[in-house]
This record gives structure tokens, C-alpha cells and sequence, in this order.
């Protein structure tokens, strides 16, 4: 997969296909009927329900966007099965600085309604544990510059 390229499950993309769906008409409607009847009370520059809005407006807009470039490059299907080897879409139990750790490698949309934390596979520690196998040891640049030592212990398939 290349960078732009997102794995969703089934279930994950049709969730967000229809929030997708939701925000881009009837979400849309609500807030433009807000911003109109905050607009009807007056002047502007001192209107809180006005500039709430507009702010909500803009963080649906955003949202909408973020929705449509996902769904574009995500490949959909079921979870790769886990054969040792860190991928997109796997559950990994690591060590990380000394500590265990069990997470979901991908985008945090796959999740769903899991309690496990995810890491992106751009951020630092997704980068530097990808294609790695059970056992491999390695480390990683936290943000501070600190060297994070990082050792596989379990690659499982993600079951949702």
C-alpha cells in the first residue's frame, strides 16, 4: 500500500461512508439554518450563537474533506492475516521501553468500537516497527529526540 492508501474493514468504511453521507446533506442543512436564524438576530461582531456556527461549520467542512480523501484511497477488506509480520491492519503486542504495549497498527477509523490504542503507520513508532517479525528488535525517534527501543513480541490479526 502506498502512503495515501488507508486498510478500512468492510464495517469500518461503510460507517464512515454514511457519516460521510449524513454531514455532507442533512448536517449541512442543520448548520446553514443556524447560521441563518443566528444571522437574523443582528449585528455580527457580537453575536456568540453566530460565531459558534461558523466555527462548527468549519470543523464539519473539515471532516467532510478528511472523510472524502480516506474513503478515495482506502483499500477495503478484511483484516490481513497475521503471519508474524507487522502490517497494516495487525494487533501488535510490543515492548516499548520496557514496557507492554498492545496495539492496533492503521488508521484509528478501523478501530471502531475496540478499547485498543492505534498508531498510524506514518507515526514514529508505525514507521519503525512496519514489516517487522516476531522477536525483531528495534527503535525509534521520539519527538523529544529521545531514542525509543522497541522489541515485536506478538503480530495477531485484527478481529474487530
Amino acid at each position: 500500500m502506498s502512503n495515501d492508501t488507508t486498510f478500512l474493514t468492510q464495517e469500518a468504511y461503510d460507517r464512515l461512508a454514511a457519516e460521510l453521507e449524513h454531514l455532507s446533506t442533512v448536517g449541512r442543512e442543520e448548520i446553514a439554518k443556524r447560521i441563518e436564524a443566528a444571522r437574523e438576530e443582528g449585528d455580527l461582531r457580537e453575536n456568540g450563537g453566530y460565531h459558534a456556527a461558523k466555527d462548527e461549520q468549519g470543523k464539519q467542512e473539515a471532516r467532510i474533506r478528511t472523510l472524502q480523501a480516506l474513503l478515495k484511497d482506502a483499500v477495503v477488506g478484511e483484516a490481513p492475516q497475521s503471519d508474524g509480520t507487522v502490517q497494516s491492519g495487525t494487533v501488535v503486542t510490543a515492548l516499548i521501553l520496557g514496557d507492554e504495549e498492545r496495539f492496533l497498527l492503521g488508521s484509528r477509523e478501523i478501530a471502531g468500537g475496540t478499547d485498543l490504542d492505534v498508531y498510524s503507520e506514518k507515526s514514529p513508532l508505525g514507521a519503525a516497527i512496519l514489516g517487522l517479525k516476531e522477536g525483531d528488535k528495534t527503535s525509534y525517534e521520539a519527538p523529544n529526540g529521545k531514542q525509543i527501543p522497541v522489541e515485536i513480541i506478538k503480530v495477531e490479526t485484527f478481529v474487530g
